[in-house]
């Protein structure tokens, strides 16, 4: 088990998510909603297992209920039409929605199967409605990194920080709380890829985390609660 006081650390140093000095309590239950990167992050090491075990380390038999809704290979429309399945049915409190990856990362395959601007904004819109009208909280992250090299030289940067800026819109716009983990992968690999790898700082190609990448998020997402 990691320890409350590690991950901690790993928000202040690294930078954070905004905090609005969420409360959490016994009664909670947070789901953890997104792709891939949140489906492993329920392994072993992975940011979702780290935050419920530094949230139990914290308030013992209280601790908040911990449930991973990632499932590989998912955008947006997947989220909206699992939403009730995964979701809704299960009574949560605060729902983390990190999606947006694959959105964008999928106009790159053969099929070109990516999601349109509009359609990931009125998606991301239509889970958050959905969310808050069975008295649910939301905190909405960024899409992270495709490519780990100075932001800007990664062959799908210039999309993904638009699909970024919509995340952003949509936060400010339905008065929720964001989670800016591009600004914050961003940042970090500024100064901490000296040889402006593509991979193996954060993630291990590009996209999925790393041992280190998983600690970061899951302090990051801590500081979101307010720790």
């Amino acid at each position: 088990m990691k320890t409350f006081g590690v991950l901690i650390t790993v928000a202040a140093l690294f930078g954070g998510c905004a905090s609005e000095k969420m409360l959490l309590n016994k009664s909670d239950r947070i789901i953890f909603l997104g792709d891939s990167i949140t489906e492993l992050g329920g392994q072993e090491n992975g940011f979702v297992t780290l935050v419920e075990d530094s949230l139990a380390a914290k308030f013992g038999a209280d601790a908040p209920a911990v449930i991973n809704a990632g499932i590989s290979g998912n955008k947006v429309t997947d989220l909206q039409a699992r939403l009730d399945r995964d979701v809704i049915s299960k009574n949560p409190t605060i729902v983390v929605i990190y999606i947006g990856i694959n959105d964008v990362w999928h106009f790159a395959l053969p099929s070109h199967s990516g999601t349109p601007a509009a359609k990931f904004e009125s998606g991301l819109r239509d889970i958050i409605t959905r969310i808050h009208a069975v008295g649910s909280k939301v905190i909405l992250c960024t899409p992270s990194v495709i490519g780990e090299s100075k932001n800007g030289t990664n062959p799908q940067d210039e999309m993904l920080n638009q699909y970024a800026d919509i995340s952003r819109k949509v936060a400010k716009d339905m008065g929720v709380q964001l989670c800016d983990l591009h600004k914050d992968f961003i940042d970090y690999l500024s100064t901490n890829n000296a040889e402006d790898k593509h991979e193996s700082v954060l993630t291990v190609d590009g996209v999925h985390l790393t041992v280190d990448g998983n600690r970061f998020v899951a302090g990051l997402m801590l500081k979101a609660f307010g720790y």
